[in-house]
């Protein structure tokens, strides 16, 4: 087994730890194995010809999400940011054990752990690329459960958010979507504050 398949099979083990469950196509999955999966089919389709890097850290990027919950940190949008940060940090440390005891060198880890950690983001094409794949996951499988629990002008502003995270690119990607008429209506108004 090459490095790169050795390196898949870790993390997805990992992930599939997750005793959070998210249910596609009348199949429950560990709900990080299943988001990994996706997020790193939607950077192949994004970029056909992405390195070794940012495959793996595609593969990586929520890896092991569960085991600090939101929970674990107070209520507010400072904690809330401090949550995320801790995550993030938490994603890569795992990634890089994982990949030092394959063998990967340290500018590799070093690579894997900016896209991972989103540095650089809009400057580094890599990290775009993940930025554009992480919100076309979130559009394609869980927009349409989330959007009808919030009031319109929320999820618009929630969507301009998201969509102003990603590039001309992604945008594309985002409109081709299936989504109902409804939810395609608020995508596309929030599409108009952009500009």
């Amino acid at each position: 087994m090459d490095k790169i398949a050795a390196a898949f099979e870790q993390f997805d083990n990992h992930n599939k730890t997750d005793p959070n469950t998210f249910d596609w196509g009348g199949i429950s999955y560990p709900r990080e194995y299943f988001f990994a999966l996706k997020l790193y089919e939607w950077v192949i389709k994004l970029e056909p010809g992405a390195d070794e890097e940012l495959l793996l850290a595609s593969r990586s990027q929520h890896i092991g999400r569960w085991e600090i919950p939101r929970e674990s940190y107070p209520e507010g949008r400072e904690a809330y940011l401090k949550w995320r940060g801790g995550l993030a940090k938490h994603h890569a440390q795992i990634a890089t054990n994982i990949l030092q005891q394959l063998g990967y060198n340290q500018p590799e880890l070093d690579r894997v752990e900016q896209i991972i950690l989103k540095k650089r983001i809009k400057a580094d094409a890599d990290v775009q690329t993940m930025e554009n794949a992480l919100c076309l996951v979130f559009l394609e499988f869980q927009y349409e459960d989330f959007y009808p629990k919030h009031d319109d002008d929320k999820v618009v502003n929630i969507l301009k958010k998201t969509l102003l995270k990603m590039d001309a690119h992604g945008h594309r990607f985002a409109l081709a979507l299936p989504y109902s008429p409804h939810g395609l209506s608020l995508v596309k108004k929030a599409l108009v504050l952009l500009n």
